[in-house]
């Protein structure tokens, strides 16, 4: 998959051409590259430094990916690729435990995709890949829920909840303790399993998740928007 940008400015994506060997090893490049880069420096670092560190050079990054922000884009569509593949592998598992294996499989992603998880859960060349991933965690919850691994009042905004936590957590403490999200995971998933007690409050609304995420951006909570065209 590779980022082509059209007339109006919009990323879009689009099956590559089988490319040469040594093309697309040094396209695989760029793309490790970028993802150590931005998790290090974040989105403001600069083209050059990630090309240094892919080992091509600077005009072998534009040939791949015209703008920083097309970089960007083809880092969230693999991540959305990959978080759809690991929900669909988890719905394999038996017994109800699909749910807890994917609340882990994405805390990992995420923790490897640091650089970029404003804009993995905002980009809007992806909209299409986070409804089919909001379908495929309410098949896992309905499935915990039945097995009785998860209460039954459970709701799939619950789970919107727990992921911007560990977003969060993976955001401020990724470089100190890398680790510590998984502990806040467990520590949630513990207070999801089944019991007698009433939760004090209703789920958030679908609606709400959505208003509050697009506050968010509006407050500036999506900051890599500031590398739109950056070269």
């Amino acid at each position: 998959m590779t980022t082509q940008t059209s007339a109006g400015g919009e990323h879009e994506h689009v099956e590559p051409r089988a490319l040469r060997r040594d093309a697309a090893k040094n396209r695989q490049r760029l793309l490790d590259a970028a993802r150590e880069v931005f998790a290090d420096h974040g989105l403001d670092a600069g083209v050059e430094e990630i090309a240094q560190m892919a080992g091509v050079g600077v005009g072998t990054l534009y040939r791949r990916f015209p703008t920083k922000d097309a970089l960007i884009a083809e880092l969230v569509h693999e991540f959305m690729k990959q978080v759809i593949t690991l929900a669909s592998t988890a719905k394999t598992v038996r017994e109800g435990r699909g749910l807890e294996q994917f609340v882990y499989a994405l805390g990992e992603v995420q923790s490897a995709n640091r650089g970029c998880l404003a804009r993995i859960w905002s980009d809007e060349s992806t909209a299409a890949l986070r409804r089919q991933y909001r379908v495929l965690i309410a098949d896992l919850l309905e499935d915990a829920a039945t097995q009785g691994t998860i209460r039954a009042d459970a709701s799939v905004t619950d789970l919107d909840l727990l992921f911007w936590a560990l977003r969060g957590i993976i955001e401020t403490a990724g470089d100190h303790a890398p680790e510590a999200w998984r502990r806040h995971a467990a520590i949630h998933l513990a207070g999801l399993r089944p019991s007698a007690g009433k939760l004090p409050l209703p789920p958030v609304d679908e609606d709400v998740v959505a208003r509050s995420r697009e506050s968010l951006l509006q407050r500036g909570g999506d900051p890599d928007r500031r590398t739109e065209g950056d070269a």
